[in-house]
């Protein structure tokens, strides 16, 4: 147990350490997105899926604004410069508006 703590200590330490300020900025957009969809699922559960459209728009949508974010953090890393050589975080970073404003209108469109 001893060595699982020391474990997470560190990794703590290094990620407050190490990591830029934008990438936090979007893991704490990753969190959030995340306790959305479980609140989405455990209200679904709970409750039950009368408007069926209406629970797989939103739960879709949460699961679409993950991956996206996901994809803004990878193109937004400091480290991943070499993998992504002609595109700028800016860029990165429109891609990534212009991906969720096509996101809401489908789910706009879905929920009908």
């Amino acid at each position: 147990m001893v060595e699982l703590s020391s474990v997470i200590s560190k990794f703590y330490n290094d990620y407050v350490q190490n990591t830029p300020k934008k990438l936090k900025l979007v893991d704490i957009y990753l969190g959030y997105i995340l306790l959305t969809g479980i609140i989405q699922f455990v209200y679904c559960c709970l409750v039950g899926t009368f408007p069926f459209n209406s629970f797989l728009s939103g739960f879709i949508s949460t699961v679409s604004c993950f991956v996206l974010a996901v994809c803004l953090r990878l193109q937004a890393n400091p480290q991943n410069k070499s993998v992504f050589a002609g595109i700028s975080p800016e860029r990165g970073f429109a891609d990534f508006i212009f991906a969720h404003v096509i996101l809401h209108l489908v789910v706009m469109n879905f929920i009908g």
